[in-house]
């Protein structure tokens, strides 16, 4: 069949294990309890969809070369910011968004137990680019598959 208007390039969306089939994220966030640990649930081109608990705070850092996406599945995210006006912090209640752009310093804390979805390129460190020292809690990864 002849497709005119699109591109060759296809866009696709699996479940990491390349199933196809849909991912429950409530069963994703049930399979582990580590904070501050992502989880990759799919793959969206050269995207990760991850989803992490946090509790706590994270670590002062900064991505680059790319955005940071956060929603906040369930509970409330602070997120410190350090930019050319000043510092400020945002607030992201259960079902908020919000876009970190590249080369922002940012800080994510959760005053309770948390649950976010993170969207950003694979490879991308949780810690970025540059980063301040990395409490225990915090695991410097790319993210973790789902077992």
């Amino acid at each position: 069949m002849a497709s005119i208007g699109r591109s060759s390039r296809s866009s696709t969306t699996t479940s990491i294990e390349g199933s196809g089939e849909p991912v429950s994220l409530s069963a994703a966030l049930a399979s582990f309890s580590a904070v501050w640990s992502p989880r990759i649930v799919t793959t969206v081109n050269d995207y990760d969809v991850r989803v992490a608990k946090v509790e706590g705070e994270h670590v002062w850092h900064v991505h680059e070369g790319t955005d940071e996406f956060f929603l906040v599945l369930d509970g409330e995210l602070h997120i410190a910011l350090r930019e050319p006006a000043g510092e400020r912090t945002v607030v992201l209640p259960k079902g908020s968004a919000f876009t970190v752009p590249r080369g922002t310093e940012h800080k994510p804390y959760a005053p309770g137990r948390t649950e976010i979805l993170v969207l950003e390129p694979t490879g991308t460190l949780s810690v970025g680019d540059r980063h301040d020292d990395v409490p225990g809690h915090v695991d410097v990864t790319t993210g973790h598959a789902l077992l």
